[in-house]
């Protein structure tokens, strides 16, 4: 069995144009290991359990039926967040759209073209060169070259500003829409919600759910097509490196979502604990012998969320430190393999040099991919307390 296995990590690596022998270094065996095979099992193991989780969840949600729940308790709104985002904001979305997908193209440009500068403007000894019909000298390369990438980090910065720009317009219009209608639902007579309850949820509640309104579509499309487009790059440049790109992935998929699901309760604790305050304040507010109101449920609320806002803060840090350390780790896995292939003139020092460059933008859509992760659940909540709250008149 064990000879099995290695014949088939010796097959990977040759179909991947990689042979080894006895003659390689012996901390080679356990990386290829590593990237060929470990890594990627993991990984196929954690996607096929997260859509067997959620194939679950949405089997489940179908049989849940709320007796005591309208089926509309806010006129203009839909139970489901993203029917309710794409209703309102359609051609919106379809803008973003399209335009997300401009990037992908100016990106691959800005990664292969400090490769070309290094293989063939500096590394090349052929010169005088022909590019398009003109003799160029290796002076006049890198300067076009040069040139070049200045105009794709130009567009890439002016793409990102002007997306960007466009998503807080469209963020801004969804709050004011949802906040009219929770408005109008609230003086509605039919309501039975008539407190100060309100104000911590028009005020502070709804607005995570209309940032997240232009980044519902936005966000995965161009931060997955970011993190597709470098992988890419990568697997063009050595197929060995782009599977030691993911290979600290599953990891990262099998811790980091657990963590979250903890912040998310503690995220739904402070909603609550808000709100009761919000409750007692207006309670104490509306009494004609306020001053002869007793302050310890005041202070006790005020102990308790300072109590869960301090666990939100450890877990939220203690998730960014993780994340971090498991991202640093990948470049080990470059340095190990990469500098072997250079060592062995299976790759360019160019190509190894823009593999390592591609990786430092690896990790910032990755990051963004799993902020949206932690957004969708925190935005989710809070629009189920929206419609809780108007449904069951109680914080």
């Amino acid at each position: 069995m064990l000879e099995l296995y290695h014949l088939l990590i010796h097959r990977l690596s040759h179909t991947l144009g990689h042979q080894y022998n006895d003659g390689a270094p012996d901390w080679l065996h356990p990386v290829l290991h590593v990237v060929l095979f470990y890594a990627p099992l993991l990984l196929l193991c954690v996607l096929c359990y997260w859509m067997i989780k959620r194939i679950q969840r949405r089997s489940r949600a179908r049989k849940i039926i709320h007796p005591t729940s309208p089926s509309e308790p806010i006129p203009g709104m839909d139970r489901n967040l993203f029917r309710f985002v794409f209703r309102a904001s359609k051609g919106q979305q379809i803008i973003l759209l399209l335009t997300s997908l401009l990037a992908m193209p100016i990106l691959y440009s800005t990664l292969e073209l400090p490769k070309q500068i290094i293989n063939i403007a500096l590394d090349a000894d052929q010169f005088p060169t022909k590019v398009m019909e003109y003799e160029l000298t290796q002076i006049q390369l890198l300067g076009m070259l040069c040139g070049l990438y200045l105009i794709a980090i130009l567009l890439n910065g002016m793409h990102k500003y002007w997306l960007n720009v466009f998503k807080g317009r469209v963020a801004e219009r969804f709050l004011r829409r949802l906040r009219l209608l929770i408005y109008r639902r609230w003086r509605s007579p039919k309501t039975n919600t008539k407190g100060t309850d309100i104000i911590p949820i028009m005020v502070q509640e709804v607005e995570p759910i209309g940032g997240f309104a232009a980044d519902i579509l936005t966000l995965p499309v161009f931060q997955g097509g970011t993190l597709l487009t470098i992988m890419l790059f990568m697997f063009v440049q050595e197929p060995m490196l782009g599977l030691a790109a993911i290979a600290i992935l599953p990891v990262q998929l099998i811790l980091l979502p657990k963590l979250q699901r903890k912040l998310n309760k503690l995220a739904r604790r402070r909603i609550h604990e808000v709100r009761i305050l919000g409750s007692e304040l207006g309670q104490q507010t509306e009494s004609a012998t306020n001053r002869n109101c007793t302050t310890k449920p005041v202070i006790k609320s005020l102990r308790r969320i300072e109590s869960v806002r301090q666990d939100i803060h450890r877990m939220k840090f203690f998730i960014k430190v993780l994340n971090n350390f498991l991202t640093a780790l990948t470049p080990f896995f470059f340095y190990a393999l990469g500098g072997y292939f250079v060592i062995e003139g299976r790759i360019t020092l160019g190509a190894l040099v823009a593999v390592l460059a591609a990786h430092k933008e690896f990790s910032a859509p990755l990051k963004e991919l799993f902020r949206y992760y932690q957004s969708l659940e925190d935005v989710r909540i809070r629009y189920r307390e929206v419609f809780r709250y108007f449904a069951t008149g109680r914080v």
